[in-house]
């Protein structure tokens, strides 16, 4: 398939270096994980409005409540024993806590048992692998807390969440799976102590979005919003998370299609820019900024990307809303990019922008150890941003240039 020459062009000022460069701002120190309502979100955010700002747009920012967001407030030290001795056990790795878990700054010290089986007063008990914590829960008066089971990823870090069950009545701890088996068997021979506390507040904080008009639409003409969250799930004390992938590759790959679209794109086709926070918390800000567009009247075509940190085979494609026509488009510029898509799950905002009625897309081509320490900028592969980003650039250009003439076997079948 032969590409435009205007196309082409656009396609050539795709800069890997200028993308790498945005990465290495947003995951560093200053930004300290960018959670939502922290320090290092508000740093990341006011380094963002200055880059959008310089590409012209109008820019504003729109806050918006979120509740009960869990922060570990202090590392929390977890030492267990048993007739062989005593070892502490290393935060991040061994053990985490538990989102569903009580707030406890006091270390808890008792005796192991396994929970559904031995008496729970004063224990720490042993949450079986094949026990809900649901059920655990049954039977636990007077219990010092639960040890729950939990995988890690492949460099044997534990996986950090911000959205999830709300707290429960006892302190919680996720053991990795070799700790939890030697645990469980020293409980099981009815032998066995643990020591830990759970330091995990909940705090309620504001969100904010950015908003950045490039281009303003003519009356009938299509209008495009690229979206990405810039928000990560933060640092913990003592442990980085720098959330490369996830998602400083989605707002590096956004930035730079904006910079060559609000020069590339013909006149009267309509370009803004939703740089979203609180999506590890459920995806709050789109949800916010969706309910806004509703009331406003604007429906824009929706493209958010969430990871592009290394292109496995295939770019994972999520539609939702009236998408026939975009997945259409983005077929074909998979084609003029040699992107090759493929229909999967992409978690992320565009699900916000599609329940509310809008065409949108989600694009995702993440990486492993998101959402630990693992998640750093130079597993990034350079290749795969320029692919994700050529991708975006194609699929606007040709949107507001082509008709959708080709099926797609990435199309929305409902």
């Amino acid at each position: 398939m032969t590409i435009p020459n205007e196309l082409q062009d656009l396609l050539g000022w795709v800069s890997a270096d200028r993308m790498a460069a945005a990465i290495g701002v947003l995951a560093g120190d200053r930004m300290a994980g960018r959670r939502v309502g922290s320090p290092g979100g508000a740093a990341a955010r006011a380094w963002l409005v200055d880059q959008l700002t310089d590409l012209g747009a109008d820019v504003r920012t729109e806050e918006f409540p979120v509740r009960a967001v869990p922060q570990v407030y202090e590392t929390p030290t977890v030492t267990w024993g048993d007739r062989s001795g005593s070892a502490p056990l290393v935060f991040g790795r061994q053990v985490a806590i538990h989102p569903a878990s009580a707030d406890t700054a006091d270390t808890r010290r008792g005796a192991l048992g396994v929970a559904g089986k031995d008496d729970p007063a004063g224990r720490w008990l042993v949450v079986p692998a094949e026990m809900s914590l649901f059920d655990a829960y049954r039977d636990t008066c007077g219990a010092a807390g639960l040890l729950v089971r939990r995988a890690v990823d492949v460099e044997g870090w534990q996986f950090t969440m911000l959205a999830g069950p709300d707290p429960g009545p006892l302190p919680v701890l996720a053991l990795d799976p070799d700790t939890h088996h030697v645990v469980l068997a020293a409980a099981a021979a009815g032998h066995g102590w643990l020591a830990g506390a759970t330091p995990l507040r909940r705090d309620d904080v504001t969100g904010t979005n950015i908003h950045a008009q490039l281009r303003e639409p003519v009356p009938g003409s299509t209008d495009l919003l690229l979206t990405a969250h810039y928000d990560g799930v933060g640092d913990h004390p003592g442990l980085r998370l720098p959330g490369a992938s996830d998602n400083a590759t989605g707002v590096a790959v956004v930035l730079e299609a904006a910079r060559i679209l609000a020069r590339g794109l013909p006149d009267g086709i309509g370009l803004c820019v939703a740089l979203l926070d609180a999506e590890e918390v459920g995806a709050l800000g789109s949800a916010h900024h969706a309910t806004q567009l509703r009331t406003q009247g604007p429906a824009p075509l929706v493209v958010n990307v969430d990871g592009a940190g290394r292109l496995d085979g295939a770019a994972a494609v999520e539609a939702g809303g009236p998408a026939h026509r975009l997945l259409a488009l983005l077929d074909q510029a998979g084609r003029h990019t040699g992107v090759p898509l493929t229909a999967g799950p992409v978690a992320s905002d565009n699900r916000r922008y599609g329940g509310a009625g809008f065409a949108a897309v989600g694009i995702g081509a993440g990486m492993g150890g998101y959402h630990s320490p693992a998640d750093t900028p130079d597993k990034v592969d350079p290749a795969t941003l320029a692919a994700i980003a050529r991708l975006v650039v194609a699929t606007a250009h040709l949107t507001a240039t082509t008709p959708a003439t080709l099926s797609s076997p990435i199309g929305d079948r409902r």
